[in-house]
């Protein structure tokens, strides 16, 4: 029995003892409806019992209610994985010994998928992890908007399409919740970027909000039902995110009619009426930066603990607000830590390391293949020569909250080591330094010459370069709290890579990242790799891929541009990012990733979904049911895919739509629907999309059609189109 149901029992064998009715209260009955059990719950508690629920009484719990049998909430960081158990009162680690958990994939490597069985496959595994550990709210998944590739925390995000967004995130949800623990979908909202993250001031159009913004956090609410949000630390028009009407309140809750329960980010709440009234349900980590620092104070002493209960006895705010975060959070402790139906946990089980490389593998983009150098024939080869730090650093640690305690990683040193045996040579070529949040370490620039040196010098004898850099989870790389300070690779890898191409070696580039980088020597290296942060499995998906023992499927969730100033939000300058250090204004609107690429006619360095495979497919013109579209009926488009290949292999089907004509400015074209099909050596599937007025809208003071002409892109990314058809809307 768990220390939750003890709590019940104990409460039940006490009404017993005092000669209550042996009937089980409503509250405590889980066969009751929840609405049911909550209204008796609340009926039952004192004012200061509901303000407990309402705040923080450690670092990741917050209030339950003891006198009556209801159990707090235990939270833990996500999405990847489990984070390991921090100390009640400090951001220490408590060194428990049982808390090494499994690292799976980083959403950027999910998204890249485009798979959302897999999404669900992600949500029940880390879920089961997280029922184990007996938390309650999984601090995740995350589906802030990829705006620039400068934002330490992409790789937590699920890239720049609204879309694909959506869709990915809605079967992570059920999966997670199918095992009694709760989503908690962040960061709630326009939290693009690290810098000034805790005050910036975010100026964006009513339209890029509704159509690039918020779809994905919609989805998460209503069609996947998540149970919490948290809220984000920036400001919203003046109002910083957790406690902002507008987000909270008029959208959230009452117009897309969510029931669940808005958490903080850790020090977001800034004010006692306004949390409260405008929709903030529980406060976390006030005091602190979410990281590292600590509070000077006591729990109680959170704006929504004593402060709180002074303006409610004063009248100031409603008891009625109070009942309706009562009532939210006892619905999430129903759902959670009393719902005595919940599955038993699983933790580090081969079933979770095999989700974890099925991900991967899935996941893993093939940028470029020239002379299809990839897969590897290891025949061709006595020497290979792997090259770069992130073949052995692990990158389950930093990073922020996401950092992992892991039972098990497997380097991509190891996992080609393990299938290439004795032909593997090793030389680290850089250095970057240790993980840390809020600052870098200094290498000395005769250890990044020395390290170059070396392997170059060893590189004189390989027949194939392995080249596994990127970036890290380091300060000021792809990690929390500050955002990256340059677009191109760090420790002098470009430098490296140039000088290993010069010597006119056979080069592989293995890129570990959640963001694009500038790869000035593209032309020249004939295999690129985008690998992701994926987890306890890293090396063996790797090998996977570079081996051919999988073929490679995933496309890019975002644009790789060419140059920094390529990308949207850099173009109009500081204002539009990173802003003046108070505010900034998205200047590029609508026009977010590839929308800006394409509609300003910028050619990327490699296209939102963008993926290469070991075989071929080819798309056959796609048809329409009709050539009209009325704005009450459907439209269905079909096409066939025949892989002509050699090999089985797996496609992503996209179909993007156009606007030809409208009274407002529209991208060149978006995403509307996918689908990922598998075909063996000569097979062809017909895919078939419906297409819907809704795919059409526009918001512009509500959410809008114009009748017109249309143009459907079928392709396999936005710049690779395989064909086009057009319609009408009547």
């Amino acid at each position: 029995m768990n220390k939750k149901n003890m709590l019940v029992s104990l409460v039940l064998t006490m009404l017993a003892l005092t000669g209550t009715k042996a009937q089980t209260p409503i509250y405590l009955d889980d066969s009751q409806p929840i609405e049911l059990r909550v209204k008796d719950a609340l009926s039952r508690m004192t004012m200061d019992e509901k303000v407990a629920l309402c705040h923080a009484q450690s670092k990741f719990s917050s209030a339950g209610v003891p006198r009556l049998g209801i159990p707090e909430l235990w939270m833990s960081d996500g999405p990847h994985g489990v984070r390991a158990e921090i100390n009640w009162n400090n951001w220490n680690h408590a060194e428990w010994t049982n808390d090494s958990c499994t690292a799976f994939p980083a959403l950027t490597c999910l998204t890249a998928t485009w798979n959302p069985e897999l999404s669900r496959l992600y949500g029940v595994a880390v879920g089961e992890e997280a029922r184990y550990r007996e938390k309650d709210i999984l601090l995740g998944p995350g589906v802030n908007i990829y705006r620039t590739p400068m934002n330490g925390r992409n790789f937590e995000y699920m890239g720049e399409d609204p879309y694909l967004a959506s869709v990915m995130v809605v079967p992570y949800i059920k999966g997670l919740q199918s095992q009694g623990v709760a989503a908690c979908v962040k960061h709630y909202a326009l939290n693009n970027q690290e810098v000034c993250r805790g005050w910036i001031d975010v100026e964006v159009s009513d339209r890029a909000l509704r159509e690039i913004y918020l779809p994905a956090f919609k989805a998460a609410a209503v069609e996947g039902g998540a149970w919490s949000f948290m809220g984000s630390y920036n400001k919203f028009r003046g109002e910083h995110a957790c406690n902002n009407k507008t987000l909270l309140r008029d959208i959230l809750k009452d117009e897309w009619q969510w029931d669940g329960v808005v958490v903080t980010d850790w020090g977001g709440c800034h004010d006692t009426y306004k949390s409260a009234m405008n929709g903030l349900d529980i406060e976390m980590g006030t005091g602190t930066n979410g990281l590292t620092s600590e509070a000077e104070f006591t729990y109680d002493d959170y704006y929504l603990g004593k402060m709180y209960r002074q303006q409610l006895k004063e009248g100031k705010i409603p008891m009625s607000v109070l009942d309706e975060q009562a009532s939210r959070i006892l619905r999430l402790i129903f759902r959670t830590a009393m719902n005595r139906q919940k599955p038993f946990g699983r933790f580090t089980c081969q079933e979770h390391y095999d989700a974890c490389r099925q991900i991967a593998d899935e996941g893993i983009v093939l940028l470029k293949n020239d002379n299809n150098i990839l897969p590897l024939d290891a025949t061709k080869y006595n020497k290979i020569l792997v090259v770069g730090e992130n073949a052995t650093k692990s990158l389950t640690e930093g990073g922020g909250s996401s950092e992992l305690k892991v039972k098990r990683e497997v380097s991509p040193l190891q996992g080609l080591q393990a299938l290439y045996g004795i032909k593997i040579a090793y030389a680290q070529g850089y250095q970057s330094g240790r993980f840390q949040y809020d600052h870098v370490d200094v290498i000395p620039q005769e250890v990044q010459d020395r390290l170059h040196d070396e392997a170059i010098e060893k590189a004189k004898d390989a027949d194939l370069i392995i080249f596994v850099g990127g970036l890290n989870k380091n300060f000021n790389q792809d990690c929390e709290s500050g955002d990256r300070t340059q677009y191109d690779l760090p420790f002098g890898q470009n430098q490296l890579i140039a000088d290993l191409v010069a010597m006119k070696k056979q080069v592989v580039l293995v890129l570990i990242s959640g963001n694009a980088v500038e790869l000035p020597w593209v032309k020249q290296v004939p295999a690129i790799v985008q690998a992701w942060y994926i987890g306890s499995e890293s090396g063996e998906a790797i090998a996977d891929v570079l081996s051919g023992k999988v073929n490679p499927s995933g496309k890019l969730p975002f644009t790789f541009p060419v140059k920094l100033e390529d990308n949207g939000a850099h173009h109009f300058g500081k204002m539009s990012y990173p802003g003046d250090s108070i505010r900034q204004e998205y200047m590029e609107d609508i026009l977010v990733g590839y929308r800006w690429h394409d509609t300003k006619k910028i050619a990327p360095q490699f296209a939102f979904g963008h993926g290469l495979s070991y075989t071929n497919f080819k798309y056959d013109k796609p048809t329409l049911s009709a050539k009209t579209l009325t704005t009450d009926g459907t439209l269905t488009v079909s096409v066939d895919i025949t892989n002509t290949g050699n090999r089985e292999g797996k496609e992503v089907v996209q179909l993007y739509i156009g606007d030809d004509k409208c009274s407002v400015l529209r991208p060149q074209k978006e995403l509307k629907h996918f689908e990922k099909i598998a075909l063996q050596h000569g097979e062809t599937k017909t895919v078939q999309f419906t297409i819907t007025p809704k795919d059409l809208q526009f918001y512009n003071n509500g959410w809008k059609t114009e009748p017109g002409k249309f143009t459907i892109y079928i392709g396999s990314s936005s710049r690779d189109i395989r064909g086009i058809e057009t319609f009408a809307l009547r």
